[in-house]
């Protein structure tokens, strides 16, 4: 019963994006059972860097979208893991704002919903100064201007507010989170 609650409560992801593709494998493993092409990636909903054995006769590129979940997987044939940010290979950190700014693009009205909604942490500090290029001026103009009338868009928000590209300051913020750079997590979930 107890596992069984675990389980449920486990967040797994259903999508990816291809950081980086290794063809002949992970350099320095010993793994023999699984030998063949690996990728590195980061999962669509909670930002979760993983490792997956890529199908035979499969060749994949950075920022290739691919299906992780459960089921019936075209592209995947094994998911070797979590990975945390320092088992990233130097290919897959430089592609990770990318991707991550990708997927920022993609869920805009989950963020756009952040900044209407996000709350302090401390009495001394808001949610929304934890992201990187907002202070404490950004952060009263965001509060009143969400006050008057919540923001719809990143575009509206780029307009009333005049922050630079939310969905960069969003990537940064992440990253920071994955590398394990913040004590705080907005937008992921420790491994």
């Amino acid at each position: 019963m107890e596992r069984e609650e675990k389980e449920s409560r486990q967040l797994y992801e259903e999508n990816a994006y291809v950081l980086d593709y290794l063809p002949f494998g992970k350099p320095g493993t010993r793994v023999k059972f699984r030998a063949g092409a690996v990728v590195q990636m980061v999962g669509v909903s909670y930002f979760t860097l993983l490792e997956a054995n890529v199908r035979s006769g499969v060749v994949l590129k950075p920022l290739d979208r691919v299906y992780v979940g459960k089921d019936a997987r075209k592209e995947i044939t094994y998911i070797l893991g979590r990975i945390g940010y320092d088992e990233l290979t130097a290919n897959a950190k430089l592609e990770l704002e990318n991707a991550v700014e990708k997927i920022v693009l993609e869920r805009e009205r989950w963020f756009v919903n952040f900044f209407n909604t996000a709350q302090p942490i401390t009495p001394r500090m808001h949610a929304l100064e934890l992201i990187p290029g907002i202070g404490k001026k950004y952060m009263w103009d965001i509060l009143d201007g969400r006050e008057r009338k919540p923001f719809q868009s990143f575009k509206e928000l780029q307009e009333r507010v005049n922050i630079p590209n939310p969905a960069k300051l969003i990537a940064k913020r992440v990253i920071e989170e994955l590398s394990g750079e913040s004590k705080y997590r907005l937008f992921t979930r420790s491994s």
